[in-house]
Parts: C-alpha cells; structure tokens; sequence
C-alpha cells in the first residue's frame, strides 16, 4: 500500500478522534489516571499489555472477566498478570521466546495473553480441535519454550509437551488430576512478583494457526499494529461501545475471538466467557449479564436458531445491539433468520488468518443483499484480479480476492506466504462485487471445479441449498468422473421432523441454477464434520465420498 499523504494523515487522525469519541474511549475522567493510562501506552504500545494496565488505572474495580468461576476486576487481572510475567521470566521465559497456549475461553486466557504481552513473548495459539500429531508437529516448528493448557489437553500434549516447560491453565476446582506433575497457573501466580514489569525492548507478535483443514496448520505471525487506526476503522463499521458487557463465544484462540479480546481491552469491556460453546447457555448468559453484543462465528448462529422456538423466545436479548460474526460463510438464510427473529444487529465480517479482514456487511448490507461479505472498510484495499493478474473492475465479474490493510501477516512462521499482487495479498477466496460496492465470496480460489468444461462454484450451490426449507446444513464439493473430468456432491443434513429426497435436492438446484451446477450425487448424514471454529471438513467429507 502506498505512503499516505499529508492531507490523507490529518483526515485519518481526525477520523480517529472522532471515531473514538464515538465509541466512548475518549471521555473525561480523573487527570491522574489519564496519566497512569498514557503512560502504560507509551511505554508498551497498543498492546495487551498497555491496555490492562489501562483500564487498571481507569477503571481499576470495574469488573474486566466474568467466567465460569466469577468475576475478576482490571486491577486484579492487572496484578494477576504482572505476577505471571515475574513467574515465568524467572523459570526462563524470556523475551522473544514463543509461548504456547492451548485453552478454552477463560480469565486463564486473558491472564496469560496479557503476562505474555507484559514478557515481549510470541504467543502460539494452539487450536483445541487439534490431535496430538497435528501439535506435534506446530510446536517442532514453533518451538515454544512453555506451554500453558487446560488440563482436558494434557493427554493430547504429550508429544508435544516433551522437554519443554508446561503449566495447567485451567482444572476443576478443588480436584488434582491422576497423576497431575505440572504446577498451576494459579501457583505460578501465587510465587510471583506483582510488581510492575518492566517493557521489553520490542512487542511480542501473535502466532495465529491456520486452520489445518487443508493439512498441516501454518502459523501466521502477525505484529501488534503500529497505531489505534485499524480499530477505529472496525469501530465505524461494527458500533461497539466503550464499558459495555460482551459475551466472547468465539474462541479466542481463532482470529476472530482474538480479534474481540484486541477491541474488548481498548473499549476497556467486560468480556463474558464461558469454556465450551453451548446454544442455549449462550442465549443464558448473554441475556443474564445484559450484553450489548455477543461475538459468534456462523456455525453458532446455526446451532442457536436449531433450538425450539420455546427455548429461543424463553430468554430476553433486549439489550443485545451487536453480534458480530465472523470465520466462514455466512449464508443468507441464517442471517435473514437471526435478525427476523433478534433484530437489525447482525455484523459480518470477511476475512482470513492471513489478511485479517477485507469487507464488513452491516444488518442493511445483508438485508439488502443476503449473502454478501459487505464493503471495504475505511484504510483496507480489496481488489479482485483475473487468471492473468489483471485488476477487474466491473460489477459481477469473479475473480481472485486480493487485500492489504496494516493487520495483515508479515508470512508464515515456517517460510513462504500467500501470493500477492501490487503489494496486495491474496486472501484464498474468489468473487465478485456487485454495483454497489458490495463484494461476494463465490468459493475458495481452489475449490472451483471444471465439469464438462464449465467453470462451477460449490459455494453458490451450498447458498441456494441452505434457503431450503428442509435443509439444516450442507457441503457442496467436487468429486471425480470419468465423463465430465470433475462432477458436484452435496452432503446434506436434514432439518429436524423434515423429508428430504435426492431428487428433492436436485430438482431445487436445477429450477434455480444452470444444469451444470445440480450435483450428481446426494448423501445424508446427521452432522457435518467442522473443525473448532465451525469450518466444514470437507478433506473428510471427500475422503469418504468414492468416485
């Protein structure tokens, strides 16, 4: 992306400002605690670090966390933090080093993020879904000098875990697991200075792995960003608010849960957290602790409206203005439900590990066109290029989807990258923008098959299934032929106390879409294989399709 000019500079500076009085960060408070605040940003940066220390000086008894083992304060995770840091630079942590971090979502997370901020430590996020081969291999590569994890995971660390310190995030109160060697983090805590740390000479970078669906996950470094810009262009588009209450379903360890933990601690929010997703819990807390958004990714918006209508209308989301989503697709079916049932907030975002995000849709965006990613937010570049690198620029023309922004990462930790075009990076995904400025995932830009020498989408298939009034969910991928080189497959779950025939699925595609996209072969099973942060497998899907 080019240098911004002077006249570019002050109108970015000015949106700043007034982006951030928007939303509540900026306000009168006590001048002594103004100075605590700009002095922990001075010395860390925007960094996890400097925004704890922060809000523990602005709001030092607000509450930062509510979990599942109660509430803790700013200053206590403050405090809590700086321990950890002592902690574990004392047992050989030092700065620079990875750290790893395999948990669920709790206040352990939030601790150690922050401690690991505090260090100038890298953070690993280790995704919960993995098997022990997959760890294996990330932490040979990564080479993390500790491994903090929920003790669940112990089992399936082990490899990985070899000769490398390890401490237990999170275990059931009271209980000491068979055969339990590993010191807590509460004990690490409990041994620790508390004592403010001292800024490492560089900031840590966060290590996000790609999502392992395609094979082996990479590791996406990407730096602390230089400046509160990139928040301030997600603040225009997705209206969070300073001191209001979040219920962070995704998990954290995901781009987009880390994401909400980044603007949650510059909002100076409270996050609500719980370990593991449930539909109906979700709905519990979030109406129980009077939640302004609630922070999914689409597979939970699935699970969510699949309750009864009795469970769904049982709990009061009044208070509820924004729910973010993010991490895959969003059909348009799901989302038209979800506001027809909860109101006008729903928020889409696309992106990927690599670029971070591209476009946002806003509720008028997916009202107006279901389906679509939505527009390029203010400091983002989206282009859309052809098979010959060239720039497309008329409506409804697909093409690779190229992005630069200032969150984007620096390459993966093992080498290489994703291709780039004009300082551009490509984010995976093929589409197209409509007229009004609104783009559209068509597929990932190695999905797209050629059967009997026409160029087919799976993704457009999968949209027009999942309007189908019987249909809960479906993948949508290309299988071998001998006739026409490539043919489709849709597997399908069926809605509950709903029929459902092969015929019925081919005959919808084939009265809405060309002949070419009707898929050959239709299977049934009761669920879709997805990963931890809700992705179709589909390597497994297609393992056990056959030809």
């Amino acid at each position: 992306m080019r240098p911004m000019s002077l006249p570019g500079r002050v109108s970015s500076k000015l949106f700043l400002v007034k982006t951030l009085a928007e939303a509540g960060i900026l306000h009168p408070t006590w001048p002594d605690r103004i100075v605590s605040a700009a002095n922990a940003l001075i010395r860390f940066g925007p960094t996890p670090a400097a925004g704890y220390k922060a809000s523990a000086a602005r709001y030092p008894d607000e509450i930062a966390v509510i979990d599942e083992r109660g509430t803790a304060t700013f200053s206590e995770i403050n405090a809590r933090s700086n321990a950890l840091a002592h902690a574990l630079s004392d047992a050989g942590v030092n700065e620079g080093d990875n750290l790893g971090l395999m948990m669920r979502n709790h206040r352990g997370f939030v601790e150690a993020l922050v401690a690991c901020s505090k260090l100038g430590c890298n953070a690993l996020f280790l995704n919960t879904a993995f098997s022990g081969p997959q760890l294996t291999e990330v932490c040979r590569r990564e080479k993390p000098k500790a491994l903090l994890y929920d003790e669940e995971f112990a089992e399936v660390l082990h490899d990985a875990g070899r000769r490398r310190l390890r401490y237990i995030a999170w275990h059931e109160a009271g209980g000491n697991g068979p055969g339990r060697s590993d010191p807590t983090l509460d004990e690490l805590v409990e041994a620790g200075d508390r004592s403010e740390v001292i800024a490492p000479a560089s900031p840590g970078k966060a290590i996000i792995l790609t999502s392992g669906t395609t094979g082996t996950p990479k590791g996406a470094s990407r730096s602390q960003p230089k400046s509160l810009d990139p928040a301030a262009a997600l603040l225009d588009r997705i209206p969070l608010k300073a001191r209001e209450r979040t219920m962070v379903a995704a998990p954290l360890f995901h781009a987009w849960g880390f994401a909400h933990f980044t603007i949650g601690m510059g909002l100076s929010s409270t996050l609500v957290l719980h370990r593991k997703f449930d539909p109906e819990v979700t709905l519990s807390l979030t109406a129980q602790h009077e939640c302004t958004a609630l922070v999914v990714v689409p597979v939970m918006l699935q699970r969510i409206l699949a309750l009864d209508d009795e469970i769904l209308q049982r709990y009061d989301l009044g208070d509820l203005r924004v729910v973010p989503v993010s991490g895959s697709a969003l059909p348009g079916a799901i989302s038209e439900r979800w506001m027809d049932l909860f109101g006008d907030n729903l928020y889409n975002l696309y992106g990927s590990t690599e670029v971070a995000w591209a476009t946002i849709a806003t509720p008028e965006d997916l009202r107006a066109a279901p389906g679509t990613a939505g527009r390029i937010p203010r400091g983002t570049v989206v282009r859309v290029y052809d098979d010959d690198a060239r720039h497309i620029e008329a409506p409804g023309e697909t093409g690779r989807i190229f992005v630069g922004n200032d969150l984007q990462m620096e390459g993966y930790t093992g080498g290489g990258g994703k291709d780039s075009i004009d300082g551009l990076m490509s984010s995976g995904d093929v589409g197209h923008f409509d007229s009004d400025g609104r783009l559209f995932i068509d597929g990932r830009d190695d999905d797209m098959i050629v059967s009997g020498g026409e160029n087919v989408f799976p993704q457009e298939v999968e949209e027009l299934l999942q309007h189908h009034d019987a249909v809960e969910e479906v993948a949508v991928f290309g299988v071998d032929d001998d006739e026409f080189g490539q043919r489709l497959k849709a597997v399908v779950v069926r809605r509950k106390r709903k029929t459902l025939t092969e015929k019925e699925v081919q005959d919808h595609v084939k009265q809405n879409l060309a002949g070419y996209k009707v898929p050959r072969d239709v299977a049934f099973i009761a669920e879709l294989p997805r990963n931890a942060t809700g992705k179709v497998l589909k390597r497994e899907l297609k393992e056990g399709a056959g030809s």
